[in-house]
């Protein structure tokens, strides 16, 4: 059994505050056993932070969150950039021609560009799993809801802290169960739905901290494109 982060963003991500030094530190310090640094259209850091994590201990899986047409879609397990603003369909098909999987996280959240209000349930069945708890949620039924629309669908479940601060790195962890400590097995034991959640809600006050902090992050990039 792997205890693993799926769903962590360092300050390569315009929300992200941290760098990917620090979220490798907080991952190694709270004992997971796998990584992914899953950054916003962005890779880069992501294969950074898999070599820093192999030199922990650690499994490195490198991964994306990516900016669909009708939602994020998280990548796992893939080495090269995938395109934002492409379909559903195409994003998914350039997922699986790297051998990686399709994680549609918080799904059921519109507002923080969940797939589900934009295309079917029969649609999003073609994901290779679901994230069925997000720590960043404020409410408990849109994680609930996708553990309804999971088990229904009969597809795979995964937990993810979307950490955009190190220190909560961890707070939502899958556990999967398989021994080999691989990329590729980590990825093909979670394609099978061999998993459990171990998750912790973030606390409210740095969920808004975090919120506010990738606001004011986000101003700042732009001032500076501007006066360039």
């Amino acid at each position: 059994m792997l205890s693993v982060e799926l769903h962590a963003h360092s300050e390569a991500s315009h929300d992200g505050r941290d760098p990917v030094e620090s979220l490798v530190e907080q991952a190694d310090r709270v004992g997971l056993d796998g990584l992914a640094v899953t950054d916003h259209d962005t890779i880069d850091a992501s294969l950074q932070a898999a070599k820093l994590a192999e030199k922990k201990g650690m499994v490195g899986i490198p991964g994306i969150e990516i900016s669909t047409k009708v939602g994020h879609v998280l990548g796992l397990g893939i080495t090269d950039r995938v395109k934002p603003g492409l379909s559903f369909q195409e994003t998914l098909r350039q997922i699986h021609s790297q051998d990686g999987i399709a994680v549609l996280p918080h799904p059921f959240q519109e507002y923080r560009h969940g797939v589900g209000a934009h295309i079917s349930k029969e649609e999003m069945a073609m994901a290779d799993a679901i994230e069925i708890y997000n720590s960043r949620t404020l409410f408990g039924i849109r994680n609930l809801e996708a553990k309804w629309y999971a088990e229904a669908y009969g597809l795979p479940m995964t937990a993810g802290s979307d950490a955009h601060i190190a220190k909560m790195v961890g707070q939502a962890k899958t556990i999967v169960n398989t021994t080999d400590r691989s990329v590729e097995g980590i990825v093909n034991a979670i394609k099978d739905g061999k998993t459990e959640i171990d998750a912790r809600r973030t606390p409210w006050h740095i969920s808004f901290r975090q919120a506010a902090g990738g606001i004011r992050r986000r101003v700042k990039r732009r001032v500076k494109k501007l006066r360039r």
